[in-house]
C-alpha cells in the first residue's frame, strides 16, 4: 500500500543527489525543479543576516520561484549555510577553494544549517531549520590532498568541501545534531509536515 496520498509527485526544487534519494526511499514521488537562484548575490547584499535566517531566506526563495511555474503544486525547497565564528561558506567552486576552506575548519567546530521551505498557492505552508554542530579533526596536508584526491569533483558540490555520507565522515572528531539535516534535508521535519498535510498516510 503506498504513503503516498496527493494526487501528484511533490516538487523537489533541488538539483541535489542527496536530497533526492532521501525522499525516494522514505516513499516520496518526486517531480525535479531545480530553482535558478542566485544565492551568492543574495548573500553578498545580505551580510548582517544570520546564516540560520539566509538559509531559510534562500530555500523560501527556491520553492516560491518554481511553484510560480507550478501553481497549486506542492513545492520543497532547500539550502544549507555553514558558518564558523560567524563567517558563512558557500559550496566551493573548485578544487583549490575547497582546500583552503578545509584548512580554515581544520580543527574547529562550525554549524551547519539545513534549512527547508513548502511552498504551494503561491503561500509558505512550512519552515524548519536544523542546526548541527560539527568539530573537524585536525587535518595533516598529506591527508588534506589525499582526501580532495579521492573526493574528486564531489568537493564542490556540498557546503564545506564535504558528504558525510561518503568519504567526508573521514573528517570528522564529532558530529551534534540530526543526521539527515547534515545530509542537506531534515528529513523527519519533512514527513511530519507531509502527514499534517495529508499528502501522506499517517
Amino acid at each position: 500500500m503506498p504513503f503516498w496520498l496527493a494526487p501528484d509527485p511533490l516538487i523537489l526544487a533541488s538539483r541535489s543527489k542527496v536530497r533526492q534519494r532521501l525522499l525516494a526511499a522514505a516513499g516520496i514521488p518526486i517531480d525535479i525543479h531545480p530553482a535558478d537562484l542566485d544565492e551568492r548575490e543574495f548573500e553578498a547584499r545580505s551580510p548582517s543576516l544570520q546564516s540560520a535566517a539566509v538559509a531559510t531566506f534562500l530555500a523560501r526563495e527556491k520553492a516560491l520561484s518554481v511553484e510560480r511555474n507550478n501553481p497549486g503544486r506542492l513545492v520543497l525547497g532547500a539550502d544549507q549555510m555553514l558558518s564558523l565564528d560567524g563567517k558563512r561558506f558557500s559550496k566551493p567552486g573548485d578544487r583549490a577553494t575547497a582546500r583552503a576552506q578545509l584548512r580554515e575548519l581544520s580543527g574547529q567546530t562550525h554549524t551547519l544549517y539545513s534549512a527547508i521551505a513548502f511552498v504551494q498557492n503561491a503561500g509558505v505552508r512550512f519552515e524548519h531549520v536544523s542546526t548541527a554542530c560539527m568539530t573537524m579533526r585536525s587535518l595533516s596536508d598529506r591527508f588534506l590532498e589525499h582526501y580532495l584526491d579521492a573526493a574528486g569533483d564531489a568537493v564542490t558540490e556540498s557546503v564545506g568541501a564535504y558528504q558525510l555520507e561518503g568519504l567526508g565522515v573521514q573528517l570528522f572528531e564529532r558530529v551534534d545534531g540530526e543526521y539527515f539535516g547534515v545530509l542537506g534535508l531534515p528529513l523527519t521535519q519533512v514527513l511530519d509536515f507531509l502527514r499534517q498535510h495529508g499528502s501522506l498516510l499517517s
